[in-house]
């Protein structure tokens, strides 16, 4: 019942502002969360596409260093020849001048090889490690530890670190009369 004071038509007015400011409230922590959403999304995506950029960056620069293995795997066994030409010529007396010429050679060539990150690495005296060494040959090496390398058929190189070529070699075991049948390098 009403008497016409107008108070409940102020307190209807409150009321409906009070739930239009709610509504509005709740509109703008629903956008706010969207925009949250929406910000969220578009950082993930610009640290996805940083990550592939760095990972074509790294696979660009891993195809540069190791692009001309195979390249340089063929020319090893040149070396291999130099090495053995060389150990053929220091035999003859009268092949200073050739020994001397080839020497020049083989310094030059490996010279450029190392410019793209080639490099011998040394195996006599060394434990075997399968990973570098491939074993042609066991012998008994009496004041050797067994498994250490002792001798050298053809060297091993690195292409940047990683072995392009695992080196020749003969291994030096313990008593060979003793090992069991069918014993081999591991």
């Amino acid at each position: 019942m009403s008497f016409g004071n107008g108070f409940d038509d102020g307190e209807d007015r409150v009321s409906g502002l009070e739930a239009e400011v709610e509504r509005l409230r709740e509109a703008l922590e629903a956008k706010t969360r969207e925009a949250e959403a929406s910000q969220d999304r578009a950082l993930r995506a610009m640290a996805e596409f940083d990550n592939a950029r760095k990972r074509a960056a790294r696979e660009r620069e891993e195809y540069t260093r190791y692009a001309n293995e195979s390249l340089l795997r063929e020319i090893l066994p040149v070396l291999d020849n130099f090495d053995r030409a060389l150990q053929a010529a220091r035999s003859e007396p009268g092949a200073a001048a050739v020994v001397a010429g080839v020497e020049l050679i083989q310094r030059e060539l490996l010279r450029v090889l190392e410019k793209f990150g080639v490099a011998p690495f040394e195996s006599v005296g060394q434990p075997f490690d399968p990973t570098r060494h491939e074993a042609v040959a066991r012998t008994s090496a009496p004041g050797q530890p067994d498994m250490t390398v002792v001798a050298e058929t053809a060297r091993g190189y690195t292409l940047n670190g990683r072995v392009l070529r695992a080196a020749m070699v003969t291994v030096a075991m313990g008593d060979l009369d003793s090992q069991p049948a069918g014993f081999s390098i591991p």
